[in-house]
């Protein structure tokens, strides 16, 4: 599989395509998934750019996405893929100010959010997020068990609702962007709030990027020994890719067995119209495509690597680039290199599980209980 499909035409490799694939014959290569995926963690935007995912989303049998969108873009969004994108209540980060994103308007964010039917709060703790709460002018306030967070998830609770949170980085960055340990903490630090407000709020936490330390598995094992609420999501497609690439086939799939049910399915896919417009200009995250074909691969590409991942043996490059490879080891590597991917070919009842079943259960199973 995995075949260059485009090997007779001219091509310019892309950060989300340095192999030239076409990303529609190879998801007609891996076939159906055992089971309708569900996609817990993405970040649906843009009327144009959500058209582009659903045709994505279809061709790699994804049909139900659960995404932190815009409170402005919901509207659009559901315009394109109707009941199947559920939101999660996420701050207004298009109008970044300190009450919106950390503050009494995120309160009522989260008021509206539930109003659209939403049942999960999202609470973005990275370390940088010590740097942007002090560019908003509020500093200390990002902390997970600060007292406006506590605030929110009281509201939240209130409101039948369950919680998400990103709590930590890669190891690559602590390597290199979070060395000051005096003002980050260092990786272990950023679990002990969120031991805390586990213990605090019994409601379901799902902790995105595999709990933010997918290069240690001994670890994870321990966090969802000691806490029954706590799910974790595959989302970060590159930063899933380089690090649990990096397990053994055996102590991936003990794992995944072990903890079948307590796993979900996610991407971290980010969609907006800025990918589809020809412009050289600094534009973000939107740099990361420039037109519709680039958008489609973009996307596409985080399902293929993922399905890659999991369903098969496949022993080979990234077929996306992974900046954090040359932020470690400039001297070896550059924008475009990639990490090996290891296809860890889970058993189909754990991969029905991981893609569906865990979803339906936790999600819908909570949403019945709580309206």
């Amino acid at each position: 599989m995995a075949q260059n499909d485009r090997s007779t035409t001219t091509f310019s490799p892309t950060p989300a395509n340095r192999l030239g694939l076409d990303y529609r014959a190879e998801a007609e290569r891996l076939g159906p998934p055992p089971a309708p995926m569900i996609d817990v963690h993405s970040h649906i935007n843009g009327t144009r750019a959500s058209a582009i995912y659903a045709q994505a989303r279809a061709a790699y049998g994804m049909t139900r996405t659960i995404s932190m969108t815009q409170i402005n873009e919901v509207e659009n969004v559901r315009a394109t893929l109707g009941d199947s994108i559920e939101f999660i209540a996420v701050p207004s980060y298009h109008e970044p100010t300190a009450d919106n994103i950390l503050g009494d308007g995120f309160l009522r964010t989260i008021e509206e959010f539930h109003a659209l039917g939403s049942r999960m709060v999202k609470f973005w703790v990275a370390p940088r997020s010590i740097d942007f709460a002090e560019e908003l002018g509020a500093p200390g306030r990002n902390a997970l068990d600060s007292e406006m967070r506590m605030r929110a998830m009281e509201l939240a609770q209130s409101l039948g609702m369950m919680f998400m949170t990103h709590v930590a980085d890669p190891d690559t960055w602590f390597k290199t962007k979070y060395t000051d340990s005096a003002r980050y903490g260092t990786k272990p630090d950023q679990y002990r709030p969120l031991e805390h407000v586990l213990d605090r709020f019994d409601s379901p936490w799902i902790a995105a990027h595999m709990g933010g330390w997918p290069e240690d598995l001994e670890f994870l094992d321990g966090l969802l020994s000691r806490h029954d609420n706590l799910y974790l999501d595959t989302s970060a497609c590159k930063w899933m890719v380089r690090e649990l690439s990096r397990h053994s086939v055996e102590d991936f799939r003990s794992f995944f067995t072990k903890w079948t049910g307590r796993l979900l399915f996610g991407t971290d896919i980010v969609t907006m119209d800025a990918h589809l417009k020809q412009d050289d200009g600094p534009r973000g995250m939107g740099a990361q495509a420039a037109s519709t074909d680039e958008a489609f691969d973009l996307y596409a590409s985080r399902m293929w690597a993922l399905r890659t991942l999991f369903e098969t043996d496949y022993d080979g490059e990234s077929p996306i680039a992974d900046p954090d490879l040359a932020m470690v080891d400039p001297d070896s590597h550059d924008a475009m290199s990639a990490p090996a991917l290891q296809g860890k070919g889970l058993p189909a009842e754990t991969l029905r599980t991981l893609y569906h079943d865990a979803a339906v259960t936790l999600i819908d199973g909570w949403r019945a209980k709580h309206g």
